[in-house]
């Protein structure tokens, strides 16, 4: 407690009703939650298994489990939940299910599966373009995020459009409930309809919990805002910890007014703000927090540092993106070289994924080690999903997820429909699908469909057969053939060539699993759980890249970061803010964005942006981000101009050299 500041110290004590630490960026935030939790067990005498903490991603839950478990000591932490949102409604879903209606092992459809079912029921059922799939599974998603039902979609429906989307939805969760499955959204969805449908149920779970912590509450969007008053109930043992300047998700359903809502279901709401910086230096601050001035607030702020004015912010211009990511690259290996540090101190962030593309030529060519953030996971490839699939199935009949997920792959005419009504009967005589098809007869389908079911575990037992018999590899290698699979790739892929790689991910997964058989000498079934394993820990790999890298990640995905020295390139109008955002005439979001960007720097940031830009195979001139004119223009420098000092090019000139001899020397 004694390494907090007064305005920490008084969010850490304060217990007496809800509280809203308003925490700017730098701030300190994490230590302030995590310093409660230990104070809540130490001090105030609840126990750890009455109190929760949520947040919005698995490595920020990660991190502050690891440190409260560390202030803690012990078996102080044992039964803490420190989880995201949507493990804390999963968890919920799991104990409640049977009042749910769901069968023990239900599954979990991510995006992909949403949109590949939503694609069948469009072409099976509406003649519709499937290619509409991906529109309609973010209408359901932000439908489910404001609460709205599918009956209320249909009624409220304005235009054939709205009701392609309201219809496809009311078949999605009828669909989905035949499936015994969930979606994402659901996780979050059926517990706050649950808690208002049977209220002994929510008193059950209030009373379980004594203490809920809420991190990053401006991403709340309106089921979670629910989900969280709903357990709070009348207890008022509550601390949320946000800034509205840093709500950059809108785009997914946050709410930043959620932080005002708090005051009107809370009157006696407790507000402590935190503006003590520990990150930046004071030009980059006096910068964020000038930017920042011209958007309205809900509760004002202003960031400050003990770390000293620091070096003035730069602003290089360049002839065109060519130029800028030339230019950038360059100063990267410059600046390295004059202060001796590391390539992983440097970040370059971006509004869109697209404009990594030059940025990791020109890194590749001047062999600069670079880390690309966001980039997809070998897992997660489509491909290599499906074959994971077919191997989970393989093992264990019984898993309805992998059975879900390559019944059509590659197509054997089973619709939506006839899915639907083998997944009605598992749930009436609660068995798997698989063993379903055994029990079905005609008289509760159709019979062509019950006949291509039936044909497709006839197979698949025979399969299952080949490898119990010894090759498990060869027999997986022979159900890939049997089944054509790289002609469906060929058949959902923009050419041969893309087919083609993708089909050498599959190979290389089959690869990989005939090595670890071979080197552990273990069985197919001890290989797949090892090559899962293997993946995760990947993950892990991921998010903790290494020092010697330069970092290259979006905007959005720079939050909760935070760097040495920042480089954010494209600050033109129409690209920061974003042309859709300017239309939408949602410019305070884009600045926010431009705020998270700038307070990822602690000692040096740099802006860059290009006179022209091409765009659909022409040039097009650009204009600089109205983001740079809203800055302190004493604390700018510009580089690249026509009225460039060229002093201010001699003296950097001078300084590489100087690092070239001390380097040498």
């Amino acid at each position: 407690m004694s390494q907090l500041n007064p305005r920490q110290r008084e969010a850490v004590r304060y217990i007496d009703g809800p509280l809203l630490v308003l925490a700017g960026a730098g701030s300190g935030k994490t230590s302030v939650i995590t310093q409660k939790i230990a104070y809540l067990v130490e001090n105030c005498g609840i126990r750890a298994n009455r109190i929760a903490a949520v947040t919005f991603t698995n490595k920020a839950a990660r991190e502050m489990r690891e440190r409260v478990g560390k202030l803690l000591g012990g078996g102080a932490s044992e039964g803490l939940t420190v989880s995201t949102f949507h493990q804390l409604g999963l968890k919920i879903i799991r104990t409640e299910r049977r009042q749910l209606g769901l069968k023990n092992g239900f599954s979990i459809f991510d995006n992909q599966d949403g949109q590949a079912l939503v694609r069948d029921l469009l072409v099976s059922e509406h003649g519709a373009d499937g290619d509409q799939a991906g529109n309609i599974v973010q209408r359901i998603s932000q439908w489910k995020n404001d609460r709205v039902l599918p009956e209320q979609a249909v009624a409220a429906a304005q235009g054939p459009a709205e009701m392609l989307c309201a219809q496809a939805y009311l078949r999605y969760q009828r669909a989905l409930r035949a499936y015994n499955a969930l979606d994402f959204d659901d996780l979050i969805l059926l517990p706050t309809l649950l808690f208002e449908e049977h209220p002994d149920i929510l008193e059950r779970w209030q009373n379980q919990l004594h203490y809920l912590l809420v991190d990053e509450y401006q991403d709340t969007n309106a089921s979670q805002y629910l989900l969280v008053r709903q357990l709070i109930g009348m207890r008022g043992g509550l601390t949320v910890v946000g800034d509205d300047d840093q709500s950059i998700y809108a785009w997914r359903g946050a709410r930043p007014e959620n932080l005002g809502q708090l005051q009107e279901d809370f009157p006696g709401l407790r507000v402590v703000k935190l503006e003590q910086n520990y990150r930046s230096t004071g030009r980059i601050l006096n910068a964020a927090n000038t930017l920042i001035a011209n958007n309205s607030h809900l509760f004002d702020k202003s960031l400050w540092s003990e770390l000293g004015p620091g070096e003035p912010l730069r602003v290089l211009q360049c002839a065109d993106e060519q130029d800028e990511a030339t230019q950038v690259v360059a100063e990267i290996i410059d600046h390295k070289l004059r202060k001796g540090g590391r390539y992983g101190d440097y970040a370059i962030l971006y509004r869109g994924n697209h404009q990594s593309r030059l940025l990791e030529l020109e890194l590749q060519q001047q062999q600069v080690p670079y880390h690309l953030s966001g980039g997809t996971s070998f897992f997660a490839r489509n491909e290599v999903k499906d074959v994971m699939a077919y191997l989970r199935l393989l093992l264990n009949p019984d898993d309805d997820n992998a059975f879900l997920r390559i019944a059509n792959v590659p197509r054997r005419k089973l619709g939506a429909t006839t899915l639907e009504a083998l997944g009605q009967f598992a749930n009436g005589v609660h068995c798997s699908l698989t063993a379903a098809i055994g029990r079905v007869d005609s008289s509760q389908m159709n019979e062509a469909g019950l006949a291509r079911l039936r044909e497709f575990r006839n197979w698949l037992d025979g399969v299952r057969r080949a490898v119990d018999a010894g090759d498990g590899i060869a027999a997986v290698r022979s159900m890939l053939r049997d089944m054509n699979y790289f002609e469906w790739l060929r058949s959902q892929s923009s050419s041969r060539e893309v087919a083609e790689r993708r089909m050498s991910n599959v190979d290389f997964l089959v690869d990989g699993l005939q090595r670890l058989m071979g080197e552990d000498e273990v069985g197919l079934d001890e290989a797949i759980s090892r090559m899962v394993l293997r993946d995760l820990l990947e993950q892990q790999e991921e998010e903790a890249a290494g020092p010697e890298s330069v970092q290259l990640m979006t905007l959005h995905a720079s939050k909760g970061l935070e760097f040495p020295h920042v480089y954010i390139i494209g600050m033109e109008e129409k690209l920061l803010p974003h042309r859709s955002s300017i239309d939408e005439g949602n410019i305070d979001e884009e600045r926010r964005l431009a705020y998270v960007g700038i307070t990822r720097a602690r000692q040096s940031l740099t802006m860059c942006m290009a006179r022209k830009r091409r765009q659909f195979g022409e040039s097009i001139d650009c204009e600089p981000s109205r983001f740079i004119a809203e800055l302190p223009q004493d604390d700018l420098r510009w580089q690249g101009r026509e009225d460039d000092a060229p002093e201010a090019n001699v003296k950097r000139g001078q300084e590489t050299l100087a690092g070239l001899k001390s380097l040498l020397g």
